[in-house]
């Protein structure tokens, strides 16, 4: 007859099935006591087995007070017949899932009050059969928040409409008046209505000079606005850089025949079109030729355009070089500041200008996938670049 060998003991280095089997189950009644949330389990009579601290604390009933009770308790009572159905469904396809997916669920405490909550559900089959975990949780102060920023959205919309009318009506208002002026400055400096003194064509020009700077600035800041809030309108498209630069030089003609400089104009003999948006690409142009006439005193400003290929992609460079005094390479960090003119020993002081140019250029540079780029000296001039790269 074989002899059978006795089991060895159980020891607390190396514990027996039924003592791990033991700490298991320690382990998880604290883990199902000590969750943040409301943890209820449910039978398929949809009656409360059992729940945890939480849960009493949530809904204001003792643990007594809840076993053996319909899961229906802790709802509103409008709902209570309507979850008898769902929680029928849930049975007859039991998973893991979120209740009331897109729905505001509430849940009732003993005191009547009610509550925003999320609850998910799991299905746990067990020895006595099929059982519906769920864990509840108190979103009370996240829907509050939520709401605060429904209000505050709906706050900054009508805030942004407002504006937009402000803009309209202030875009109107200034320029209707200003574009009088100009006109009229305009006829009396043809000496249309009769001659006029050297003096007096000498104050005209002074005033149709500074009602076009006037207009210049207002358009800036309903462009700066726009730009902020991203209401401007682009439109992506090929463009002929050539031409841009062209009519940009016919453009800025008559300012540097003024001063008494050199507009030069380099262009390479063949050209590729360049994804961007021409109106935001002139603009900019405009702005950095402007600069660089109206900080030159002598000699010339270039505007070249040339092109290269980087890792298969265009890449468009449009420059303005000028032969002005150059700018310190300290000064050359506060270039971009809105409002942010330089007057110093290396920055003619009486220039006209809100300092604007930059900051809008840069800002248009950006939205069209570009960048702005300066090279400068004292004494040496200047040269500003507009870089546009394919995506």
């Amino acid at each position: 007859m074989p002899i059978r060998k006795a089991a060895p003991k159980a020891s607390l280095d190396r514990p027996g099935v039924e003592e791990a089997g033991l700490k298991d189950q320690t382990v998880f009644e604290q883990l199902f006591e000590r969750s943040p949330d409301a943890i209820t389990v449910v039978d398929s009579a949809g009656r409360i087995r059992r729940v945890n601290a939480q849960a009493e604390a949530m809904f204001g009933y003792t643990r007594d007070e809840l076993l053996g009770r319909p899961i229906e308790t802790l709802l509103p009572e409008r709902f209570r017949h309507q979850h008898v159905a769902h929680r029928s469904g849930f049975q007859g396809e039991p998973r893991l899932r979120p209740m009331g997916k897109g729905l505001e669920l509430l849940g009732r405490r003993k005191d009547g009050s009610e509550f925003p909550v999320d609850i998910m559900l799991s299905p746990v089959n067990t020895g006595e059969g099929s059982f519906a975990l769920g864990v509840v949780r108190d979103v009370t102060e996240r829907r509050r928040a939520e709401q605060a920023l429904r209000e505050k959205n709906l706050q900054l919309e009508e805030a942004k409409r407002v504006r937009d009318r402000f803009l309209g009506s202030l875009s109107h208002e200034l320029r209707t008046p200003l574009n009088a002026i100009i006109g009229f400055a305009g006829t009396l400096i043809m000496k249309l209505p009769g001659p006029l003194t050297a003096d007096q064509d000498k104050q005209l020009q002074i005033i149709r000079t500074s009602a076009r700077q006037l207009m210049s600035l207002v358009k800036d800041m309903l462009d700066l606005v726009k730009i902020e809030s991203g209401s401007l309108e682009l439109k992506l498209e090929p463009v002929a850089c050539e031409l841009v630069v062209r009519e940009t030089a016919d453009a800025l003609g008559p300012l540097a025949k003024t001063k008494g400089i050199v507009l030069a104009v380099d262009l390479p003999l063949k050209t590729r079109p360049a994804r961007t948006d021409r109106a935001s690409l002139a603009r900019i142009l405009l702005n950095l030729g402007t600069n660089g006439i109206k900080f030159t005193d002598s000699g010339e400003v270039r505007i070249a355009l040339r092109q290269r290929e980087d890792s298969g992609r265009l890449v468009t460079e449009i420059s303005v070089a000028d032969s002005g005094p150059g700018i310190s390479e300290g000064d050359q960090a506060r270039l971009f500041q809105a409002f942010g003119q330089l007057v110093d020993a290396g920055s003619p002081a009486g220039h006209e200008g809100a300092g604007l140019g930059l900051f809008l250029s840069r800002k248009l540079a950006e939205l069209i996938g570009g960048r702005i780029a300066v090279s400068s000296e004292v004494g040496r001039g200047s040269t500003f670049s507009v870089v546009l790269t394919e995506a």
